[in-house]
């Protein structure tokens, strides 16, 4: 049998090899890249031991055999099985943040990071936000980043799943945030008894179910429970709306991310004044409500849109 040949030394050469088979492999992206040049630094950055950091100067650098050797599997997993790199390298990065992942949550790839990195502004007095939860957190990636850009806030992170609450739980450990971010099993507000909170974060399953199959193969290695929200792709956030008031301070504010089911969240509540947000770095999807929207919903039909940046 004849040896499979070894990837590049070079670290920049590793990178063009690996891309070059990923785009003649032509997979998808979005799990934390958009790209296959950026997938393929992210799984040499990782056999090579290098912090992201590194670059540029870590291109120039020679990857011994055994890294090669790794590396070499790696890009194979990701073609043959489909696999996300942030899976392949157990870590991805978020908000500027790294976490840890496995396929019990979703690969960290919201807006919410550009949101968060902004402090949400203008919407809140940074200051004056003392408690967050965050629905369906997974990773923990969104509360632990809301805990970092809050520092005198306490945050409440949810999950139906006992797999995703351990993943947290071991990103929570990484940032030395026991004591600030508490982890609760719960489907959307039935753990959380009558608590309030200056915002409500959420990126839960939107997905409709009969959608499922048509995503790539790389979103099969995610867990259907954080995907898949039925027929309409409505069923969480519905959750979420139907109670959001009793849980938010007068002058809180929820936030969710709803994709490509954003058309379909304005028609089935046209009361609701939804703030469509805007992003500088990609993404769409995420509406705005204060508490005063949820509790008395304006007559007039119809959402309205807007950015973030106003005035």
């Amino acid at each position: 049998m004849t040896q499979q040949r070894l990837p590049p030394a070079e670290a920049a050469a590793a990178i063009r090899w690996a891309a070059g088979r990923f785009r003649r492999a032509r997979l998808s992206f979005g799990h934390g890249t958009d790209n296959p040049l950026d997938e393929a630094a992210a799984l040499v950055f990782h056999v090579g031991g290098w912090p992201h950091s590194a670059a540029p100067a870590a291109y120039k650098k020679r990857l011994p055999a055994a890294a090669r050797a790794a590396l070499g599997e790696l890009v194979r997993r990701r073609i043959e099985e489909r696999v996300p790199a942030a899976y392949l390298t157990g870590v991805t990065w978020f908000a500027g943040h790294a976490m840890q992942v496995d396929e019990r949550v979703l690969v960290p790839r919201s807006p919410f990071a550009e949101l968060i990195g902004e402090r949400f502004s203008p919407f809140v007095r940074p200051h004056e936000v003392k408690r967050i939860l965050d629905i369906g957190t997974g990773s923990g990636c969104i509360a632990i980043a809301a805990a970092h850009a809050f520092p005198g806030s306490l945050v409440d992170a949810s999950d139906l799943s006992a797999g995703a609450l351990e993943v947290a739980r071991s990103n929570v450990r990484l940032h030395r945030l026991g004591r600030r971010v508490r982890l609760i099993k719960s489907h959307v507000f039935r753990g959380l008894g009558k608590r309030r909170y200056d915002m409500i974060l959420s990126n839960p399953p939107y997905v409709p179910t009969r959608d499922l199959d048509a995503l790539p193969e790389e979103y099969r290695h995610e867990p259907r429970l954080g995907l898949e929200a039925g027929k309409d792709g409505l069923r969480v956030v519905r959750a979420i709306l139907k109670d959001a008031a009793k849980h938010l301070t007068p002058e809180g504010i929820l936030v969710v991310e709803v994709g490509d089911t954003a058309a379909r969240v304005a028609a089935a509540w046209p009361r609701l004044p939804f703030l469509w947000l805007g992003f500088e770095h990609g993404g769409g999807g995420v509406f705005l409500l204060r508490a005063g929207d949820l509790k008395s919903p304006r007559k007039a039909p119809g959402a309205r849109r807007g950015k973030r940046h106003v005035g």
